[in-house]
């Protein structure tokens, strides 16, 4: 069984919260979303694993299982072309849950226009391989997200 768990502080309201078709559709996968704390921080990995995809506003980290996890810094923060992120570590890492791998302020993605909301999203998944969704509560960094069997 794999372990997720939330990438930094704010308030889980699921994928169906999500202003994206993609995400609240759940088409990428299942998983949940946080909505961070708007203030600067580090998201860090929601598990432990190789980071196989790397971008300032998303990164992807497998686990020995191939469970991949992706985390989504925001809806269509793809559009500021990095700006107002710091990747802190390699495509082909090995990270352990907690690890920092990219630093942000959520509210400088307010302030751009776009939303802060962070789908955290099972790759290759079915909604029912997952147990233990959290939703409607606040997290810290590393607090369960759900679990994924």
């Amino acid at each position: 069984m794999t372990t997720v768990t939330s990438p930094f502080a704010g308030r889980v309201i699921g994928l169906a919260a999500v202003p994206d078709p993609v995400f609240s559709g759940a088409m990428v996968g299942p998983g949940t979303a946080v909505d961070p704390v708007l203030e600067p921080s580090v998201a860090v990995a929601p598990i432990d694993g190789v980071v196989v995809s790397l971008h300032p506003h998303a990164f992807v980290v497998v686990d020995g299982e191939g469970h991949g996890v992706l985390t989504h810094l925001g809806i269509d923060t793809v559009q500021l072309g990095g700006v107002g992120f710091e990747v802190l570590i390699n495509k082909g890492d090995t990270v352990r849950r907690g690890d920092a791998v990219v630093r942000w302020d959520p509210a400088a993605v307010v302030a751009a226009g776009k939303s802060p909301v962070c789908p955290v999203v099972a790759l290759e998944a079915t909604a029912e391989s997952l147990v233990d969704v959290s939703a409607d509560v606040e997290v810290k960094s590393g607090d369960l997200l759900f679990s994924w069997t």
